[in-house]
């Protein structure tokens, strides 16, 4: 029998354990339970844990109002739902217990538990107090380098999710959006519902920043009325999940397109051939075997000789999965080889603080080969649109 996606994934993360010297996973809130299993709790008060020892059964600790959302797993867990009124951090630490040697009173004797990241502090520091002696860390150490090489299911998944943001970037770029005379968040709003409507089940972000707010790469579209004779940066993502399920897994999509109101300038037009030949360097930079580092060394070397190096200010880019952001991260300092199945966004960008920003931005894997593949495919020119 062909082991399921999941079973893959639990027999890999093993593997890493080891590596790692993790004895027991224990994943809450966050993107690595649902990746794992496929299902995502509730982000509530009450606890839901899954506890995956190095070896042994994983138990899926749930709340029994909850359990009914659980897909049946039986080859990959089993359920142990807890009535209110039950102490959850109690039945985890048993868990735990059962699973590892005797925790130590002497300091780094005792079991490794690795938790989720993005648990609840409360949970955390609750498990600290039942399981003394044990060491903890960020459950990233171990899945964070196995959910960066993306199986054949994923990159399916991301390539959909980039097929449909690319349709909304066409629309966009048609002219099909009005921009001049609207407000930015009236824009965001519509790029969000074309999101929706182009398959996506969730927006997770629809960035509109235009004339000088388009300096700010993370701006919330507000009140501004986009004017004429400006550019106007469109960044939109959100999660699709294959066959259109609202309750699977859905894989990020983002992408960005600057679109210009008007007939660009010179000093616009030739700005942004610096910034998409920038792009263009770190998308070929960007195989199996190069660093991480080395992609933004690339489009950061193209904006540097233009003399535009200051007014580059984020990293090149950021590994993409069932979370927006994850690794692996094109940012100086990051060492880290790139490897076949690999999925990150290459979106440098320019900002001149009080009047004018731009980026561009696509997915790109690396593919079998070992080369990298645009997954987005909308037009890479910055379009002039009239008012």
């Amino acid at each position: 029998m062909v082991p399921s996606a999941g079973a893959d994934r639990v027999g890999r993360v093993r593997e890493r354990m080891a590596v790692e010297g993790v004895d027991v996973l224990c994943l809450s809130h966050g993107a690595d339970l649902p990746w794992l299993t496929g299902y995502r709790a509730m982000p509530l008060e009450r606890l839901t844990v899954l506890v995956l020892p190095a070896a042994g059964e994983p138990v899926l600790v749930v709340p029994r109002l909850e359990a009914p959302r659980v897909s049946p797993q039986a080859d990959l867990f089993t359920v142990l739902a807890w009535d209110d009124g039950d102490d959850p951090i109690d039945l985890v630490a048993s868990l735990v217990r059962r699973s590892v040697r005797s925790p130590d009173a002497d300091a780094g004797a005792g079991p490794v538990v690795a938790v989720s990241d993005r648990a609840w502090a409360a949970s955390l520091l609750a498990l600290q107090s039942a399981l003394p002696g044990v060491t903890w860390r960020p459950s990233s150490s171990v899945t964070a380098p196995v959910r960066a090489v993306k199986d054949v299911g994923e990159i399916a998944a991301l390539r959909a999710a980039a097929a449909a943001a690319d349709r909304v970037a066409v629309v966009l770029q048609a002219g099909e959006v009005p921009l001049v005379g609207r407000r930015e968040s009236d824009v965001s709003g519509d790029l969000g519902d074309l999101l929706l409507a182009e398959g996506h089940q969730q927006v997770n972000f629809a960035i509109v920043g235009s004339g000088p707010n388009a300096a700010s790469p993370h701006h919330e579209p507000g009140a501004r009325i986009v004017g004429p004779d400006e550019t106007v940066v469109c960044d939109f993502g959100g999660a699709l999940a294959l066959g259109g399920d609202a309750g699977a897994v859905g894989y990020c999509s983002d992408i960005t397109r600057t679109v210009y109101t008007g007939t660009p300038p010179a000093e616009i037009a030739e700005c942004y051939e610096v910034l998409r030949a920038a792009q263009q360097a770190g998308v070929v930079a960007a195989r199996a075997g190069v660093a991480a580092e080395a992609v933004d060394r690339a489009t950061r070397a193209v904006i540097d000789d233009a003399g535009y190096g200051e007014h580059f200010w984020h990293r090149t880019g950021h590994g993409i999965g069932i979370e927006e952001h994850e690794d692996p991260y094109l940012v100086e300092g990051n060492g880290v080889l790139l490897e076949v199945g690999n999925a990150f966004s290459v979106e440098p960008g320019i900002y001149v603080t009080g009047r004018f920003g731009m980026r561009l931005e696509d997915i790109v894997v690396i593919g079998e080969d070992g080369e990298p593949e645009r997954l987005n495919r909308a037009d890479h020119a910055m379009v002039a649109l009239g008012p």
